[in-house]
């Protein structure tokens, strides 16, 4: 994709996500910075944020675990290398501890694909997994979504047992909901 392919699809995807009553209704949003070729998400952070949508992003532990501290535009990001991992813009505040997570009323969630049943495909590290598993163990239930190009939502992929579905995908072409 070129340079203005990405910035179209980012602000696209924007346009597909503010649509859904979860995020219009929100009070607080978890979410993630984009890097590398991943959807653009600056632009639905600073709409949520001028919404007044409280917005947390997360910050890698080293256990790979995630931390979460507030968004205060682009100018609060910084940008870490975790090794020789890809470096990742995480928030230059105060963390709010792992826990932060289940205040939110909706937890956007990247992925490599979704599948026909909801079914997302991470990058493997199992971050998002531990997330999810604290939301179970907290009782919280906010709505997960997942930010993907169009290309990226597949028949299948593979799933594991811990593995739970999202309620909906959101691609610049459109919003797809799971049961």
């Amino acid at each position: 994709m070129t340079a203005d392919d990405v910035r179209e699809s980012a602000t696209a995807l924007a346009r597909q996500a503010l649509g859904l009553p979860e995020l219009a209704h929100a009070r607080t949003v978890a979410a993630y910075v984009s890097v590398g070729s991943e959807p653009g998400t600056l632009a639905l952070l600073d709409a949520l944020r001028a919404r007044g949508a409280r917005v947390l992003l997360p910050a890698l532990l080293p256990d790979n675990d995630l931390d979460w501290g507030a968004y205060g535009g682009e100018s609060s990001l910084t940008r870490v290398r975790h090794g020789a991992k890809m470096a990742l813009f995480e928030p230059s505040g105060p963390l709010l501890g792992p826990d932060a997570v289940t205040e939110a009323d909706v937890v956007l969630l990247p992925g490599l694909a979704v599948d026909a049943r909801g079914m997302r495909l991470g990058r493997g590290g199992g971050s998002y997994d531990r997330v999810l598993a604290r939301l179970d163990r907290a009782g919280a239930r906010p709505a997960l979504v997942v930010l993907l190009y169009d290309t990226e939502v597949v028949a299948r992929v593979p799933s594991e047992p811990h593995d739970r579905p999202v309620h909906a995908v959101v691609t610049p072409s459109g919003v797809r909901r799971f049961g």
